[in-house]
């Protein structure tokens, strides 16, 4: 699934005289677009291959985090380029900057993305201690919450924005359950191969709630990019 974003945007800047800039603006939404959506393919996949049992989808998750690195890479070029030759002001300065600060999210999100998948690589070798409901569950809302930021982003959607911003507590608390959970599982067994298990399910939802974290990090620069302000400090 693409994001197919940014109409909006191009609508608003036709006919606008900076022609050469919008033509870098173009190719860097087409590449965070491409970035944005490889990233969420990395949670999904890393988490349906403990839900699956599939070592091999956990392997080419770890295997395609490089070509994310160099999407990384490609985009900031790209950006330092745009800055140097073309010397955007205002409302184009704010965009660079915050696609700067995207893809280092994205980035970071693809990492945890790789953690979840060792985890599971590890997880798979054994029968799980519990049925998967709330991990599975943290990862759609994650993946949702990573998509529609960039959405915002691209369509310059301010509600959009905070709506996404916001969501992350509900990912924090689907992080406390299953803590919460595990520990008393972990308490109540003493089994060293229970509490292994138990305290690697801990860490994929830990790497969850940063993936949420950084999707609400996108939210927040797409908040900024549009309004020249900060979110933080309002109220859902």
């Amino acid at each position: 699934m693409l994001f197919n974003f940014f109409s909006k945007r191009e609508e608003k800047r036709q006919g606008g005289d900076n022609l050469l800039f919008d033509n870098d603006r173009r190719e860097i939404l087409r590449r965070l677009e491409a970035m944005g959506e490889a990233t969420a393919l990395a949670v999904e996949n890393a988490v349906a291959s403990l839900v699956d049992r599939d070592d091999g989808r956990a392997r080419t998750v770890i295997d395609g985090d490089d070509v994310i690195d160099a999407m990384e890479v490609e985009i900031e070029q790209i950006c330092l380029r745009s800055l140097a030759l073309r010397q955007p002001v205002r409302e184009d300065l704010r965009f660079v900057f915050s696609v700067l600060k995207i893809i280092t999210d994205m980035e970071r999100t693809a990492d945890q993305a790789v953690n979840i998948a060792k985890r599971a690589l590890d997880l798979n070798s054994a029968p799980l201690l519990k049925p998967l409901i709330d991990i599975p569950r943290m990862a759609t809302g994650a993946v949702a919450m990573i998509r529609d930021a960039l959405r915002a982003f691209g369509d310059e959607d301010v509600a959009l924005a905070r709506d996404v911003f916001f969501r992350d507590d509900v990912i924090d608390d689907l992080n406390r359950q299953v803590f919460s959970e595990l520990l008393e599982i972990m308490a109540r067994s003493g089994a060293v191969g229970s509490v292994g298990q138990a305290a690697d399910l801990i860490l994929v939802a830990r790497s969850l709630e940063r993936v949420g974290d950084h999707a609400s990090n996108i939210a927040e620069r797409a908040y900024f990019m549009i309004t020249g302000d900060r979110i933080k400090g309002t109220s859902p």
